[in-house]
């Protein structure tokens, strides 16, 4: 009998079982009257993928398992599609729960929804913007891809590295008839040893012109990659602690929304749908009408194309099909019970994989390389989760249990979602969620274009 420990070690599966167990066992922790619950799995998985990263590189040629260290390195631990798959179960369950009362909600908050969505991201900008104001030596692209980063929007990176692209490209067209301070910044960037100078470089050569649109694509990578969870890490605690810290009950509010969505839902004389337990046909069908959805690309102009990813448009097709309840033989109203474990199962491995990808990368910034990315990523979090509730509570008079999603979705963090939901200990924020969520998209497409225009 033979047993490789170093491949077992370095197993993605295993990775997983082991940042999930671990991870649950954390949750359980008080701290205080606090716990992370389910979103333990995040911060183990973060300790394990540090370590197991540093132990693939580790590896030399002449090692046995040097050819499973590298797949290890170049997939980033764990393949972008144990992530795509995980987030597409968890979203799928999250809108089939909360589809029941959408129209109920749209009617009651509808515009107040729009504006935390375009609000939260707008913020965040404007806290990215001041950021990058506030240090010299600070890489504009990098404090960029952080704002996609502290509010986890994949469209965001997408609309940051398009517009990054552009940007540099303009900035080494212009290069020569630019000011003295514009061209030092853009050599800095260049060139961070400070050999080149407007002085002895009159001119930038075809490869430099290359290298530096090049580096200003990577630079929008390693912002998003830092601040990514960071970000989910501060919505995390914002959704767990601001019931505490601002004296709300949350029971009661749970309570209170029950109630106003059950005389709604009378008032309207909906028609009763017949749940069944599951419907995996149905439940199969939701998952694949969504992804298509997310697909498709909305073309804006001169601003480029907008999707909502494979987040929005699952969200979104599995709320519409939650909503309308039967097509035919299909049933897409199912028992809260069992589309609740689908939900936890989900989110417990979607959170484990989220810290595996980025714990390298976390603890590397909090080593000095990247600290100042991460503390933008954690101002730019902290702003539009503050802001948010400030709003939401206290001038649009919005519920705590549909505000802790719409937060979430102002921040298009589905992590923060599953932190709500755990929190409050309901699915209903996942209607404030979904409602907010598409103009948050929207709204960070919109800033992040803006961002990059913006004298810095």
């Amino acid at each position: 009998m033979k047993f490789d420990l170093e491949a077992w070690m370095m197993s993605p599966y295993i990775l997983m079982f082991i940042a999930v167990f671990t991870g649950l066992l954390f949750g359980k922790i008080k701290f205080g009257k606090f716990n992370f619950g389910i979103s333990g799995t995040l911060f183990t998985g973060l300790v394990i993928g540090w370590w197991v990263l540093g132990y693939a590189n580790g590896f030399t040629q002449s090692d046995a398992n040097f050819s499973t260290a590298q797949k290890l390195i170049e997939a980033g631990v764990i393949s972008k599609n144990f992530f795509t798959i995980f987030l597409i179960l968890f979203v799928a369950a999250v809108g089939l729960l909360a589809a029941k009362d959408m129209g109920t909600v749209l009617k009651r908050y509808g515009i107040k929804f729009v504006v935390l969505g375009v609000l939260i991201t707008l913020m965040g900008a404007a806290a990215t913007y001041g950021m990058t104001l506030l240090s010299d030596d600070a890489n504009p692209y990098q404090v960029s891809g952080v704002y996609t980063g502290a509010l986890t929007s994949s469209p965001g990176l997408a609309a940051a590295i398009e517009t990054a692209t552009g940007h540099s490209t303009k900035a080494v067209a212009d290069y020569e008839n630019d000011t003295r301070e514009g061209k030092q910044k853009l050599l800095k960037l260049l060139d961070p040893s400070g050999r080149l100078t407007p002085e002895n470089t009159p001119t930038l050569t075809e490869e430099q012109k290359k290298q530096f649109i090049k580096d200003a694509q990577a630079g929008i990578g390693v912002g998003h990659a830092i601040g990514y969870p960071f970000g989910v890490i501060i919505v995390i605690l914002a959704v767990n602690l601001i019931p505490k810290l601002f004296g709300i009950n949350v029971e009661s509010e749970l309570n209170q929304f029950r109630k106003e969505m059950e005389e709604a839902r009378k008032s309207k004389g909906e028609k009763e749908i017949q749940e069944v337990s599951f419907d995996l046909l149905a439940f199969t069908v939701a998952c694949f009408f969504g992804y298509t959805i997310g697909v498709i690309q909305i073309p804006l102009g001169p601003l480029g194309n907008f999707s909502l990813g494979s987040t929005g448009g699952v969200l979104i097709g599995s709320l519409i099909l939650g909503y309308i309840g039967k097509i035919g033989f299909m049933n897409f109203r199912m028992d809260n019970k069992i589309l609740g474990v689908i939900r936890q199962i989900a989110l417990a491995f979607f959170l484990a994989i989220v810290g595996l990808q980025y714990g390298f990368k976390v603890f590397d910034a909090l080593a000095g390389s990247g600290l100042y990315l991460a503390v933008v990523s954690l101002v730019v979090g902290f702003v539009a989760c503050v802001v948010g509730f400030v709003v939401g509570k206290y001038i649009l008079n919005i519920n705590w249990i549909m505000l802790s999603g719409a937060i979430c979705g102002g921040m298009t963090s589905t992590p923060g979602l599953g932190a709500a939901i755990d929190a409050v200990g309901s699915d209903e924020p996942a209607a404030g969620y979904g409602a907010t969520y598409p103009f948050a998209l929207l709204g960070m497409v919109l800033w992040t274009i803006l961002l990059h225009n913006m004298p810095m």
